[in-house]
């Protein structure tokens, strides 16, 4: 009895150290997992940090001139009145020939009662005025009355018009044109700029949206080291407000 009690007694001392092995590997196995998620996680986020940056910097190089131009042209814009710009003014005149003064008067199948303002002009008016002033009349938008046909062409920083009397065929042509930065101003709202100017405009604005959008989440990632983010980001959305609301009725 003593001989099988204490071969008892050894099996259970025995199979103590394999249950140990066995706790040992379920906690290195649980060390392991959580290792291996939290690498994951930083993984995951080295990924979307490497995104951030690279779309950050992306879209601040295609901003990058458009931003300074805006820049410069919004203080210009706001002290338009205490910058003093002198108009250049040209005016010249011309003659239209016979044949072409003919071409001129309304088009035939038009009814009186239907509105011919922006019929546009034959190609040989066109061509010969175009030369003539050394302008192109192209797009200029075409106003007709009974006796005048008179064309507009303004431009950024510039306007011109021209008149051509159907009673004698003189032609009037006036430029004026208003210097440097009236033509940056006029670039940044957008003024008689045209459809390519416009597409250009579109692409500058979602690339600066995309600037600021990936700058925001960038220092909501950098925020934690840096005590003073997020009292400045509220100062700009603040300030603005605090000034409308106090100083603009």
């Amino acid at each position: 009895m003593v001989s099988s009690g204490n071969s008892s007694v050894r099996l259970v001392e025995a199979s103590r150290p394999s249950d140990a092995v066995r706790t040992d590997d379920a906690a290195r196995s649980g060390d392991a997992a959580r290792t291996g998620d939290a690498a994951r996680k930083r993984k995951r986020r080295g990924l979307w940090l490497r995104f951030l940056i690279h779309s950050h910097w992306m879209s601040s190089a295609v901003a990058l001139v458009g931003m300074i131009l805006f820049a410069i042209t919004g203080i210009t814009l706001n002290h338009a009145g205490q910058i003093e710009t002198e108009p250049v003014v040209e005016t010249r005149s011309g003659q239209l020939p016979p044949q072409l003064l003919q071409l001129c008067h309304q088009p035939r199948g038009v009814e009186s009662s239907q509105d011919s303002s922006s019929t546009p002009l034959p190609d040989e008016v066109t061509a010969w005025l175009s030369k003539e002033f050394s302008r192109s009349v192209r797009k200029a938008t075409v106003e007709r009355s009974e006796d005048e046909i008179y064309l507009s062409m303004p431009g950024p920083g510039a306007d011109a018009w021209l008149a051509i009397d159907l009673g004698n065929g003189m032609v009037e042509f006036e430029s004026t044109t208003r210097g440097v930065i009236a033509y940056l101003n006029d670039l940044h709202k957008g003024r008689h700029t045209g459809t390519a100017w416009s597409w250009f405009l579109d692409v500058f604005s979602v690339a600066t949206l995309v600037f600021c959008v990936t700058g925001l989440l960038l220092l909501y990632e950098r925020a934690k080291r840096r005590i003073l983010t997020w009292p400045l980001v509220a100062i700009g959305l603040i300030a603005p407000w605090i000034l409308l609301i106090l100083f603009i009725h």
